[in-house]
């Protein structure tokens, strides 16, 4: 039975928030767990912290980054807050942020990667798989890549599998894309991001504990690179 879940996140624009809140909101070279999670959730239609809390300590988590995207994020220039009537942002005392007696409105700066294409290995209980594979091939809510301004360009579901370690998963699981654009952007031994035991890795902070106040435990993961050469396969269009 499979206790793999292949997923191929694909978007004009993707943003996976690790380490910046407030004004400058930078993105992570490459999926984080807590969105890796958030995407999961929102297949399965779940909004309540410890289910979720409960499905992040439940999985491992391995990214290949295919296609990284382009060398520089994009920059785009938001406002937040304001408001014709009802002021939006709050002050630490818990009111109404004004400027010059108005509604005040935050300048930001949001950060995306560009023409990226990564494949997700998530392992876990083959009950689980199963469950997580449906999920994402009929989500109750619509899947975003990090924002919901990124919408993916073709379906995440990317099949299962059944391998000893999240690292044989990302080695012999091929590449697949619908023509060959993403594919001659493709490296031919990509960076792979495999989560571990702690110690034994780069600490991370995107093990979500809590989506309703945005708190999040550390967790571990090591870098390496792809040993053969990648395998790339074409999708039909329909498919």
């Amino acid at each position: 039975m499979a206790n793999t879940l292949f997923l191929r996140l694909e978007s004009p624009l993707q943003a996976w928030g690790e380490d910046s809140q407030w004004s400058e909101r930078r993105t992570a070279p490459d999926p984080t767990k807590s969105g890796i999670v958030g995407l999961l959730a929102c297949a399965l239609g779940w909004n309540n912290d410890e289910r979720i809390r409960n499905l992040s300590q439940q999985i491992q988590v391995g990214v290949r980054c295919d296609v990284s995207g382009t060398p520089a994020p994009l920059k785009d220039y938001h406002t937040v807050g304001g408001g014709y009537s009802e002021p939006q942002l709050l002050n630490a005392k818990g009111e109404a942020k004004l400027s010059n007696g108005r509604p005040h409105t935050e300048p930001t700066t949001r950060h995306y990667l560009c023409d990226a294409s990564f494949l997700i290995a998530v392992r876990t209980d083959a009950n689980t798989i199963k469950e997580f594979a449906r999920a994402v091939q009929f989500p109750v809510w619509t899947l975003y890549l990090g924002r919901k301004s990124c919408v993916p360009t073709r379906p995440p579901f990317d099949g299962v599998g059944d391998y000893d370690s999240l690292q044989a998963a990302l080695e012999q699981h091929p590449a697949r894309f619908l023509d060959s654009y993403a594919a001659r952007q493709i490296v031919k031994h990509p960076r792979i991001v495999i989560e571990c035991k702690a110690g034994e890795g780069i600490r991370r902070r995107d093990q979500i504990v809590s989506r309703t106040y945005r708190l999040f435990e550390p967790r571990y993961s090591r870098e390496d690179r792809l040993r053969n050469e990648i395998r790339v396969e074409y999708l039909d269009e329909g498919a």
